[in-house]
């Protein structure tokens, strides 16, 4: 099983992108991993919300096949870390698709994608910007895959 992210954009606050390639690093000693940055939607409006979640779709859609799709959503289900750790350590055990998080943009993702997500994942109830919580979700990420392989997280 490989775990991808996938998310539109680059993360373009240079100490955000600092941790979040430090957490890639860790999580490269654990487990296969891949990011897969698709384009932002630029040149669009802000008054038209669906059309910039429409134009980041359908770069996003390409890279979900043969996947157990876990989409970030502030209506999601919020979960422990060891409860985390369980959910990825039994898609492991039951499945071999490659294990997808997939974050949206700074308006979220489009309807279509959320209706595809086999779990919607909350962060927590507060709300982060797209690029803070890329980050927390990685960190978190990397402290499920230290617990599932009994390694004490640092501090």
């Amino acid at each position: 099983m490989e775990i991808i992210f996938l998310w539109p954009g680059k993360t373009k606050n240079r100490y955000l992108r600092f941790l979040q390639e430090d957490y890639l690093a860790k999580i490269k000693l654990l487990s296969r991993v891949n990011l897969v940055e698709t384009a932002a939607a630029k040149g669009l409006d802000e008054k038209h919300p669906e059309l910039i979640m429409e134009k980041e779709a359908r770069g996003l859609e390409k890279y979900l096949k043969d996947g157990y799709i876990i989409c970030l959503s502030d209506k999601g289900k919020e979960l422990t870390s060891e409860e985390l750790a369980r959910l990825i350590e039994q898609q492991a055990a039951i499945s071999s698709r490659n294990l997808i998080f997939l974050v949206g943009g700074f308006l979220g993702l489009a309807p279509r994608l959320m209706a595809k997500a086999d779990f919607k994942l909350s962060l927590s109830r507060m709300t982060f910007s797209h690029e803070l919580a890329r980050v927390v979700l990685l960190e978190q990420v990397y402290r499920a895959l230290s617990l599932i392989k009994g390694y004490s997280y640092p501090k």
